[in-house]
């Protein structure tokens, strides 16, 4: 065979694996659509890869990606595919490089057998590794089912497509991205695959690369809405405080009584969450995956605070855990009121908050306004119902007046509880401040493998 005739199938070869959708998604994710292939024209049986694989850079930053390849095979799981993922995996963790994940499959090979359990194990495998190590990112753009499904979802950001399915089970039921976004299984839903593209380059530009390199830091010049009013919400506050078009809402759909936002402070990445009104199990669950998920990657943690209770243990314990863990920068800031297991949770020192600020309107205190009003007016307060029409009324009076004399931000301030009181719209000021003095936050920790508080 003539160099000539060698180099016309090399060329034939590479035109029809360079027109697939796989290659689409990877030209579209990487800078001027350059990227170096791992296993090019690795062969699955008797066609090409069902997977195309690369590395290159995402608004300069090094990125590992593959994308399953419907047009061969149906992108179906196989050895070969396996192998080629592998082989992406180590090379991302041997140079501390973030991986994203495209995924659009009919499912595996079955008549790979065994081999196939075998390829699905080893993708698990590594993908646990890499996990708290380098960010993953998967992007499910078209139909991932079974144990593919699983793969994906151990990703720490998960993004799929309006059109798109993800489900354990094979048949795809109730596997809509809109109900998976319900079940917190969708962490962002976008309207198509050039969308999603796009979202997954603004979460590379702020995220860091792996786990040693710290948080993002930016030089360009910094905007923000600021916080406008006493009565501003928290989660309306982690927009404000944000710089201008940084924040990226992870789970928006997933609970509401928790929010979760990935953005840029005064150009440094930060992990904001806004807790609200009483906190059920599912809220829970859902800060305490975002506050590990920060502090695997020393993002820094502000919370925005009003909230009276938690309604379950097992998920308060979940995310008191993960808090009093987490080991990178804590800060807080109560806008409303922080009583009981929720101060301490989110706000206290004793959950190792680094600093915690109170708005002027803030109410605090270890027990709810009910309760430390009973046990601390004693006999005074059954006597402050008697001879009233209105018991009940006159009830809520007295803890109202309770709670305005005794549980405020100055009270909490005198006793230690809170760094400062400031005024709403001083709020981003003290945040950049804050992170500023704890970004060369250091904390050596008990040799041990892990808690157990997550199962």
């Amino acid at each position: 065979m003539t160099a000539e005739s060698k180099s016309g199938i090399i060329s034939k070869a590479r035109e029809e694996i360079s027109s697939s959708k796989a290659f689409e998604y990877l030209t579209k994710l990487f800078d001027d659509g350059i990227f170096t292939e791992i296993g090019a024209f690795a062969k699955s049986d008797d066609t090409y890869t069902e997977a195309a694989a690369a590395h290159g850079t995402v608004n300069g930053m090094g990125v590992y990606a593959f994308a399953q390849n419907a047009d061969f095979c149906g992108g179906a799981m196989s050895k070969a595919q396996a192998a080629k993922i592998k082989k992406l995996y180590d090379l991302a963790l041997k140079s501390g490089e973030p991986v994203v994940a495209f995924y659009d499959s009919t499912g595996g090979r079955l008549s790979q057998g065994t081999d196939l359990l075998a390829a699905y194990g080893d993708i698990l495998k590594y993908s646990n590794n890499l996990s708290g190590v380098v960010p993953q990112i998967s992007v499910i753009v078209g139909k991932c089912f079974g144990t593919q499904a699983l793969i994906a979802e151990c990703a720490d950001i998960v993004i799929m497509t309006e059109n798109a399915q993800l489900s354990l089970e094979t048949s795809g039921e109730g596997a809509s991205a809109e109900e998976n976004a319900k079940k917190g299984n969708a962490h962002i839903i976008t309207k198509n695959a050039d969308e999603a593209v796009e979202k997954v380059k603004s979460l590379i530009e702020i995220l860091p690369s792996n786990n040693l390199s710290g948080a993002c830091v930016a030089y360009d010049e910094i905007s923000a809405d600021g916080v406008p009013t006493y009565d501003t919400k928290p989660s309306k506050v982690i927009f404000d405080v944000a710089d201008t078009e940084s924040a990226v809402e992870i789970q928006e759909n997933y609970v509401k009584a928790v929010r979760t936002v990935l953005a840029t402070v005064n150009g440094v990445t930060v992990g904001l969450v806004s807790v609200e009104g009483e906190i059920d199990g599912k809220s829970s669950s859902k800060a305490a995956r975002f506050v590990r998920f920060c502090d695997a990657f020393s993002i820094p943690v502000a919370a925005f605070i009003d909230a009276e209770k938690f309604c379950c243990i097992k998920s308060a314990a979940k995310l008191t855990s993960a808090y009093a863990e987490a080991t990178t920068a804590k800060i807080s800031f109560i806008t409303g009121n922080a009583f009981g297991s929720v101060y301490i949770a989110l706000a206290g020192t004793g959950a190792a908050a680094d600093m915690t600020f109170a708005w002027t309107n803030a109410s605090v205190s270890a027990l709810t306004p009910e309760a430390e009003a009973v046990i601390m007016l004693g006999d005074d307060f059954g006597g402050k119902l008697k001879n009233t029409s209105d018991p009940k009324a006159e009830r809520e009076r007295v803890i109202e007046a309770y709670k305005n004399e005794n549980m405020t931000a100055m009270k909490a301030a005198e006793n230690g509880y809170v760094e400062d009181i400031i005024e709403p719209e001083n709020t981003r000021e003290k945040l950049i401040a804050a992170l500023d003095m704890l970004g060369n936050k250091r904390v050596s920790t008990l040799p041990k493998k892990h808690n157990n508080i997550y199962i």
